[in-house]
């Protein structure tokens, strides 16, 4: 996937490639979808087969007219992630590919050296993987595991980095496009000093991302085994949460039944009820490592355009980080109080 932009160079002059040429150059997009799925993008994405290359066109001229600077890659199926992501609302798609980019830039702790292996420890730990089979939805299932993190080992930022490295490695299917992910999250054993590191700022940021930084549809969010401490985790969460992700959020403490209900036990493994015997990591790992390739562009020193105003952004100016560091000055008794 290349950060190169054409909008640089669809200018015509002496001795450069046209737009024709430029064209040519492009990947031809070719859809792998189902007849299913395109029939479900069309009823609940508005994917109008017949359209699409028209809309990723409009989509790459609004890129071209107003941030010729992005520095995005304006390929056919790269575009059709944002589109489809924001139902092919043209102005929607255009913001989310901008505060993609706009993500990247403001948050280099996690989005320098941005690839596999860099990322090796936690693969390792456990902290992250995907569930090997799809739910009836034909949905991936991430599955998140705190417990497994040492704060000693690494800081947080490298936890954030693992999940956004799986998340662009599932977002490449364009069956994830359509139907979205799962998340499942195991709180077990989550203690105070580690629920400390996951503070209003680092939240706004993981937040800003999930919502309205990157291309991909949540579904649901499945948090289990969930100690007291969560009400305080989650009352700083939820302040940053739209009120339709809010209510894909679903606490189900210690009970599986009520696991199952959501996620069937045929998918999930042994140590969550399941029949899909014990939890395997390794097949997960060696699938991204083996997807370096993917991930050498580094996107972390993007130029965005002058000209845009900071409404339109996601970076968090020092005003934010402030306010986000006086508010967890206020939390912290809270958090107590809840462990």
């Amino acid at each position: 996937m290349s950060g190169d932009s054409d909008c640089t160079r669809t200018s015509p002059s002496a001795g450069s490639p046209s737009d024709n040429e430029l064209l040519l150059d492009r990947p031809k997009y070719v859809c792998s979808l189902s007849p299913d799925l395109i029939t479900k993008a069309r009823e609940e994405l508005q994917e109008k087969p017949e359209w699409r290359l028209r809309d990723v066109q409009a989509l790459r001229d609004m890129v071209c007219k107003d941030y010729p600077s992005l520095g995005t890659c304006l390929d056919d199926a790269f575009l059709l992630r944002f589109l489809r992501a924001r139902k092919f609302d043209y102005d929607r798609a255009l913001q989310l590919l901008v505060n993609y980019h706009t993500c990247r830039r403001s948050w280099p702790e996690v989005f320098n050296n941005l690839k596999p292996s860099a990322i090796k420890p936690v693969l390792e730990s456990g902290f992250v993987t995907v569930l090997p089979r799809l739910d009836p939805e034909g949905r991936h299932v991430v599955c998140i595991r705190p417990d497994r993190w040492t704060p000693s080992n690494y800081p947080i930022t490298e936890n954030i980095r693992a999940i956004y490295l799986t998340l662009e490695k599932l977002i490449q299917s364009e069956e994830t496009q359509v139907n979205g992910i799962v998340i499942l999250a195991d709180y077990k054993g989550v203690s105070l000093s580690k629920a400390s590191h996951f503070g209003p700022f680092v939240a706004k940021k993981v937040i800003g991302i999930l919502q309205d930084g990157f291309p991909i549809r949540i579904k649901a969010v499945n948090i289990i085994n969930e100690p007291r401490i969560f009400k305080g985790i989650f009352a700083i969460i939820k302040p940053f949460l739209k009120e339709k992700i809010a209510n894909r959020f679903f606490l189900h403490g210690c009970d599986l039944n009520s696991l199952h209900q959501n996620i069937p036990p045929v998918i999930l493994p042994e140590e969550y009820g399941g029949t899909s015997g014990k939890l395997d990591i390794s097949a997960w790992n060696e699938l991204l490592l083996a997807s370096e390739e993917d991930f050498l562009h580094d996107f972390s020193q993007l130029v965005l355009p002058c000209d845009s105003s900071p409404h339109d952004m996601l970076v968090s100016g020092d005003a934010d980080e402030k306010q986000c560091d006086d508010s967890l000055r206020g939390m912290k008794p809270q958090l107590y109080y809840c462990y």
